[in-house]
């Protein structure tokens, strides 16, 4: 994924061409419901009767059940897992749109541009590169790599599975392979592929075993790789430098074959190396992954977050756990010597990034999954993950295992070192629990050690407890110790702002559905003449503030603008919470059969609405008349009655031309 901005024409240019009928069908069984619109059961909530609508002139979807709704983007975003970036160049690959970026996009410094066209070149280096070494795996010359995987239990199908290859030992191999395909030197060196001697370039790695190393969508950005060989002096591990295509604190290894049972199990498990996700995989532990040449880190849970339903993480909001109902699981897994504990306290860092419960799973003897697996079997690693420890109790242990308990000095250097662990628990109501069970494994008084971890927690910096709150440090936490952010004003449905028997309010929430629908049936004179204030209903009235703020209706009316490229710009300035009703206003089902019928409906709609609003305009002017005292202000009185003559003139042409 690009680290730049993807320009605005670009990503116009993917919502025009993307077919949404044509992605959605790939989840959605979808039928014919009335004019321009598709329904289906809902792919993101369980229903018997479907209430997932699209319409594909529109380029928009949504559920009147679950209240999910967006563009084509917005669909292979949930759909997929992806974030905005990774969802545009998705259909951008899939529907041949050229992508620039902007601010810092790959290989350039800020404000610079390189074309998508660059970004292909280097994954079809990458996809030719993999497919060069899983040959290479099946050749004499790897017999040292075939040995290595069946030492570990892995055969050829879980070799396959992986995409495990092999690098030869030539300085040039893979070099050669990928000139002989077409490949330039500058293009290998921006890969990663290569490295840059006094000679020149030559292959990165050699005599090694391969994993490919692929984003989310299943594209290989880059390769890990392991020592095999004595005469090889270099690290055990070997990885894919920091490239366009590559960074290693946002990668994490097998996740685009661990992504749709992490959405499923709302559970992830956090792995070391490449070995052990193929045994954890291998023994139907499908949700494993691992973080790549580096510590599993603040990218890496905003990504897990993302997958596993989190809407604060896919918001880009820093929220802590407390006041929050956790969702799903994140259990690590660690080597059992000072190393692996020692990696495990890291994690313990980032955990309450995670608005989920996380644990710990450590194999006493200090074996790592893959040596489990090995030495036990599938069972035994799957009883290792279902042994896990929550991480606020392995955290607070492994502090004290570093103390004698058994002395009165151990208790107190105890107490000293895990009271402010305690104190960083962010879920105040964890936070007295785990304090009264660390007086327990202490052996002292509860009340000594709640005090302890009360006076460690007022020495957390300000900005951490502002952070643990979940709130900016300007922001008041609330009376009385209450919820750890603010509870957002609810989006509202069109089931909550009009009614089945409110007749006007029908009236209304039509004519914004056929306006935003089908805009080219309407007259511009109408559309023209209806007043700012045409609305009774609230909710409607900001749906039509949105809509004249856009400023392009006529121009959609009058077919200058298609009826996709207008919902967009309404959608682009309007809020978060009217967005929701803008889209659900979008897919709103018109009682019409045919196109003949629909444009009798839109006109008929637009007639009646402007008939209201001069009523309603009419209504006022008559209540204002009645508090002017004409024998004191004859010269107001008289006005108003010009008024009311005036519109009084518009009404029965309106009714007239009915």
């Amino acid at each position: 994924m690009s680290t730049g901005r993807i320009r605005r024409e670009n990503i116009d240019q993917v919502r025009d061409r993307a077919r949404l009928e044509e992605i959605v069908s790939e989840h959605v069984t979808l039928r014919t419901a009335g004019i321009g619109s598709m329904k289906g059961l809902c792919p993101f909530h369980d229903e018997k009767t479907p209430s997932f609508h699209i319409r594909p002139q529109l380029g928009h979807w949504h559920c009147f059940g679950c209240g999910e709704g967006g563009d084509v983007i917005a669909f292979v975003q949930k759909i997929s897992h992806l974030s905005f970036v990774e969802a545009v160049e998705m259909l951008a690959g899939r529907y041949g749109v050229q992508l620039e970026y902007e601010e810092g996009g790959p290989g350039q410094g800020r404000g610079e541009r390189t074309d998508f066209g660059t970004r292909q070149r280097l994954l079809d280096a990458h996809a030719i590169a993999e497919q060069y070494y899983r040959e290479q795996l099946a050749t004499p010359v790897a017999e040292v790599g075939r040995r290595f995987l069946a030492e570990r239990g892995f055969d050829r199908a879980a070799a396959e599975h992986f995409g495990v290859g092999f690098a030869p030992e030539g300085w040039d191999s893979l070099l050669g392979h990928l000139r002989g395909r077409g490949f330039t030197e500058q293009e290998l060196a921006a890969s990663g592929l290569v490295s840059q001697g006094q000679r020149g370039v030559y292959d990165r790695f050699r005599g090694r075993l391969i994993w490919p190393i692929r984003d989310i969508t299943g594209k290989t950005i880059g390769f890990g790789a392991r020592r095999l060989l004595e005469t090889d002096k270099g690290p055990k591990y070997l990885n894919t430098p920091e490239s366009p295509l590559y960074h290693k604190s946002q990668v994490l290894y097998g996740l685009d074959l661990a992504r749709k049972a992490i959405a499923a199990e709302h559970r992830v498990v956090v792995v070391e190396g490449y070995t052990d996700v193929m045994a954890a995989h291998l023994a139907g532990i499908t949700t494993a992954v691992a973080s790549c040449g580096t510590a599993f880190g603040a990218d890496h849970v905003k990504i897990v977050r993302r997958i596993m339903g989190d809407t604060a993480a896919t918001a880009g909001l820093n929220l802590g756990g407390e006041g929050r109902a956790m969702r799903g699981e994140v259990i690590f897994t660690f080597d059992g010597d000072a190393a692996g504990q020692k990696a495990a306290l890291r994690a313990f860092e980032e955990d309450q990034r995670f608005v989920a419960q996380t644990f710990v799973a450590v194999e006493p003897s200090g074996m790592d999954p893959c040596d489990l697996r090995m030495a036990k079997g599938d069972e035994a690693l799957r009883d290792l993950i279902g042994s896990r420890t929550p991480m606020f109790e392995f955290a607070i242990r492994s502090v004290l295992a570093q103390v004698d308990l058994d002395t009165v000095e151990g208790q107190v250097s105890g107490l000293r070192m895990a009271a402010p662990v305690v104190a960083q628990i962010r879920d105040r109501a964890m936070r007295p629990e785990y304090a009264r069970r660390l007086a327990g494994w202490l052996g002292m008084d509860e009340r000594t050690v709640l005090r302890a971890v009360q006076d460690a927690s007022r020495a957390v910096p300000r900005q951490g407890r502002h952070e643990a709150r979940g709130e900016h440090p300007a922001q008041p936490s609330g009376v009385g110790g209450g919820t750890a952010e603010q509870a957002p004003i609810p989006a509202p449905r069109i089931a909550d702002v009009v009614g089945p028997r409110d007749p006007v309010g029908q009236v209304e929430l039509q004519s914004l559905a056929v306006m935003l629908q089908a805009p080219a049936l309407l007259e511009a004179d109408t559309v023209g003449s209806l007043p700012d204030d045409s609305f009774h209903v609230p909710a409607l009235q900001g749906v039509w503030d949105v809509m004249l703020a856009a400023g392009t209706l006529l121009d959609a009316v009058e077919g200058t603008l298609s009826p996709a490229r207008y919902l967009d710009q309404v959608l682009e300035i309007a809020g978060e919470t009217t967005r929701p009703l803008i889209v659900e206003i979008a897919n709103h089902p018109l009682p019409a059969r045919d196109e003949a019928s629909l444009q009798r409906l839109a006109l008929s709609l637009l007639g009646r609405l402007a008939e209201l609003s001069v009523t309603r305009e009419y209504s006022v002017l008559k209540q204002r008349l009645q508090r002017v005292d004409p024998g004191r202000d004859p010269e107001r009185y008289q006005q108003i009655l010009s008024q009311l003559s005036a519109v009084q003139e518009k009404r029965r042409a309106l009714r007239g031309a009915d």
